[in-house]
C-alpha cells in the first residue's frame, strides 16, 4: 500500500475525530477508501462539519442485510477536491425506515434520497422533495424493487373488466390519479391463498409487508406564480432517436425563469437485475448502462470486483484498458463537438466530426469486435489480448485523423456566427460544482480541473496520466474547447501507451496467447477454472467502491459480494448528478437555445434511469 495514501486516510480519519468528539469505528479500509461508522449524533455532526469544508457528497447507497447487520445499512461517500480518499460514513437505519436527511447541507443528496426511498422505502425526515424519483405513478404504492423479499420479474398487471385490474388472481379497485382513470392493483391479502403470513404477493413475487395497490399520486412539478409567467412543457417524447426526458420551462417574455427536468422514462432495474449472479455475469450488465459508456463502466464493475477480491490486473491489460478508455472518449466527445454545431444549423462545421467518429467505430470493431468496445473486460483483466498487428496500425490512423481533426476544429473556431452562439450561453457557475457533485468537461469549463485519471489515478493512469483541460467561462464556448482539448489529450495517451506497452498476459493467473481469448470460467464462483485461467471468486464476500473518469465525468461503482455472488451493485453516474446543472444553466437564456445547452452538456439518459 502507497504509504502517502496510507498518510492521507490516517489524516483523513483524525479529521473525523476531531469534527464528532469520537473515536470512528473502522469497519474496512484500502489505500484510497475507508469505510467508518459513527453514532447519529457523531453522523450529524461529520455531515456538517464536512460540508463546511466544502466536501462533496458524490454517493449516497442503500443495502439490506448487510454483513452481519439485520435491517438497512446507508452508505455516504465523500470526497474532497484535491484529496484521493473516499470517506464513507456507514448508517444503520435498521428496521425503523427513517433516518434524518442531509439534503439542507448537500444538495446533491436530494435526489440520491429519493433514490433510496424508492427503492427501499426508506424515509428521509427534514428532506426538502419527497416525491417519487424513478418510480413513476404506474408503480403502485408500497412498490420498492430494490428490497431482498421482492424477487425481481414482470409485475403480471393485466386489464380484465372497464376499470379494473387483475393482480395474479387478485381483483383490484380502480382509483383516480389527476383527472385519468387508473387500474390500481391492491393485493388482496384477505383473499384465500393471496398471501402468507406477514408478506403480500403480486403473481409469484413476495413483496414483503408493503401493500402493492394504488398507483402513486399524479407528479407535482414546481408551480411559480406571477404576472406573465407561463409553463412551457417538452417532452418526454422528442423528435428523432433522442431518448425520453421531460423539461418543464417557466418563462417571462422570451427568457427562461425556471426550469424542472424529470427523468428515468428508461428505469430498467439494473441493479435489482445484479443481484445473485456472478461477477463474470454482470459485466454485460454494466456495458449496458450507457452505450457510449460501455467501456469505462465494464472497467468500473471489474476494478471494484478485483479490489473486493484482491485480484492483481496484469499490466499488460491495465495499458489496453486505458486504450480502450481513450479511445471511447474521443468517439463520445466526437459526437458532442458534432452535436453542438448541429443544434445551432451549422451541419458544415459538423460534418468532418461525424466523419472521424464513424471512423473511429470502424477502428474500434478491428481492434476488438465491436463498435462499443463490448466483449472485452473481465474480472482480473481482458477476454482476449489484442494483437500487436493491430495495434501498430493505430500510429499512422491517428496521425491522419489528428491532422482532419485541427481542420475541422479550426473550421468550427473560425466561423463568427457558431461562436456568437456558443459564448455567454447557458452558463454553469463554479460554485455550484463542489454542493452539486459535478464532474467531467462541465467541471472543467467552469474552472475545476477534478480528473479521476489525475486525483485518484487507477490502473495504467497511475503511470500514464493526462494533461489538464480547464476553462473558467462556464459556458457553452467553455464546454466546446474542454471537449476538444480532452480528445488531444487522450490522443497524446493512446501515443504513449503504445509505445510503450509491455508484453506478458492479459488476464490475472494465465498466460494467455496473442488473440486467444479466456474462456466463460476464468473466473467462476464455482471454484473451477477454463483453459485460460485460474482466478476465481469462488466464496469470497467483500465489497469495494471504484471511480472511473468516463467522457462525461466521475462513474461510480460499488460492489458487494457474498459467497461470490453479487449481493449488491450500485452505479452512480456522472449524469446522474450533472443533470442537475441544467437547471442551473438555462436560466436568462431562451428556449431556442436548450437545445445547445444541453448537447453541451450531454448528459446520458439511461445512464442516469438505470
Amino acid at each position: 500500500m502507497d504509504m502517502k495514501k496510507n498518510n492521507d486516510i490516517m489524516d483523513l480519519l483524525s479529521e473525523i475525530s476531531e469534527m464528532t468528539g469520537e473515536e470512528p469505528e473502522i469497519l474496512n479500509a484500502r489505500a484510497d477508501e475507508a469505510y467508518v461508522r459513527l453514532s447519529e449524533a457523531g453522523f450529524e455532526r461529520a455531515a456538517l462539519a464536512l460540508a463546511k469544508q466544502q466536501f462533496s457528497l458524490i454517493g449516497l447507497f442503500c443495502a439490506e442485510a448487510f454483513e452481519k447487520e439485520d435491517g438497512f445499512t446507508l452508505f455516504y461517500a465523500f470526497k474532497q477536491a484535491g484529496r484521493a480518499p473516499v470517506l464513507v460514513l456507514v448508517r444503520e437505519a435498521g428496521r425503523e425506515e427513517k433516518v434524518s436527511s442531509v439534503a439542507e447541507s448537500f444538495p446533491s443528496a436530494s435526489w440520491f434520497e429519493r433514490e433510496v426511498r424508492d427503492g427501499f422505502g426508506l424515509e428521509f425526515t427534514g428532506a426538502f422533495d419527497t416525491r417519487r424519483l424513478f418510480l413513476h405513478e404506474c408503480y403502485p404504492k408500497g412498490f420498492h424493487p430494490l428490497r431482498k423479499a421482492f424477487k425481481n420479474g414482470p409485475l403480471p398487471l393485466r386489464e380484465t373488466e372497464a376499470g379494473t385490474t387483475k393482480v395474479g388472481s387478485n381483483e383490484a379497485r380502480t382509483t383516480k390519479v389527476g383527472s385519468n382513470e387508473a387500474g390500481a392493483a391492491e393485493a388482496g391479502a384477505a383473499e384465500a391463498g393471496a398471501a402468507e403470513a406477514g408478506t403480500t404477493k403480486v403473481g409469484s413475487n413476495e413483496v414483503g409487508t408493503n401493500e402493492v395497490g394504488k398507483p402513486g399520486e399524479e407528479y407535482r412539478f414546481r408551480q411559480l406564480k406571477g404576472e406573465g409567467v407561463y409553463q412551457v412543457p417538452v417532452g418526454p417524447v422528442h423528435a428523432g432517436i433522442i431518448e425520453p426526458g421531460h423539461f418543464r420551462f417557466s418563462v417571462i417574455g422570451e427568457p427562461i425563469f425556471s426550469l424542472e427536468i424529470r427523468l428515468f422514462y428508461k428505469h430498467r432495474g439494473i441493479e435489482k437485475l445484479a443481484e445473485g449472479k456472478s461477477p463474470s455475469e454482470c459485466v454485460a450488465l454494466a456495458e449496458a448502462i450507457s452505450g457510449d459508456e460501455s467501456a469505462a463502466n465494464a472497467v468500473g464493475f471489474c476494478t471494484a470486483v478485483e479490489r473486493a477480491c484482491g485480484i492483481p490486473v496484469p499490466e499488460r491489460a491495465e495499458c489496453l484498458r486505458a486504450v480502450l478508455l481513450e479511445l471511447e472518449r474521443v468517439y463520445s466527445l466526437l459526437g458532442d463537438l458534432a452535436g453542438m454545431a448541429v443544434d445551432v444549423g451549422f451541419s458544415l462545421v459538423a460534418s468532418p466530426f461525424l466523419i472521424l467518429r464513424e471512423e473511429m467505430f470502424r477502428q474500434n470493431e478491428k481492434l476488438t469486435g465491436s463498435r462499443f468496445l463490448r466483449g472485452m473486460m473481465m474480472p482480473g483483466g481482458l477476454k482476449k489480448d489484442i494483437p500487436y498487428s493491430a495495434l501498430k496500425e493505430l500510429a499512422p490512423f491517428f496521425a491522419k485523423f489528428s491532422r482532419t481533426f485541427e481542420s475541422a476544429f479550426e473550421r468550427a473556431m473560425s466561423s463568427s456566427s457558431l461562436i456568437d452562439r456558443f459564448a455567454t450561453t447557458g452558463v454553469v457557475k463554479k460554485g455550484l460544482v463542489v454542493p452539486l457533485n459535478l464532474t467531467g468537461p462541465l467541471a472543467k469549463a467552469s474552472g475545476c480541473p477534478a480528473d479521476t485519471r489525475l486525483n485518484r489515478p487507477y490502473g495504467a493512469y497511475g503511470y500514464f496520466a493526462p494533461g489538464p483541460s480547464v476553462r473558467k467561462g462556464g459556458d457553452v464556448l467553455s464546454r466546446y474547447e474542454v471537449k476538444a482539448d480532452e480528445i488531444r489529450e487522450s490522443l497524446k495517451l493512446i501515443d504513449r501507451l503504445l509505445e510503450e506497452m509491455p508484453e506478458g498476459p492479459v488476464f490475472a493467473g494465465n498466460t494467455l496467447a496473442e488473440g486467444e481469448e479466456a474462456g466463460p470460467g476464468s473466473l467462476s464462483t464455482s471454484g473451477t477454472s477454463g483453459d485460460s485461467g485460474t482466478s476465481s471468486t469462488s466464496g469470497i464476500s467483500g465489497y469495494a467502491l471504484t471511480l472511473v473518469e468516463a467522457p462525461r465525468g466521475q462513474n461510480l461503482h460499488w460492489v458487494y459480494l457474498k459467497n461470490g455472488l453479487v449481493d449488491r451493485y450500485k452505479v452512480r453516474t456522472a449524469s446522474f448528478c450533472n443533470w442537475q446543472a441544467i437547471e442551473h444553466a438555462v436560466l436568462g437564456n431562451i428556449i431556442p437555445d436548450f437545445p445547445v445547452i444541453n448537447k453541451s452538456l450531454n448528459m446520458s439518459y439511461a445512464g442516469t434511469d438505470l
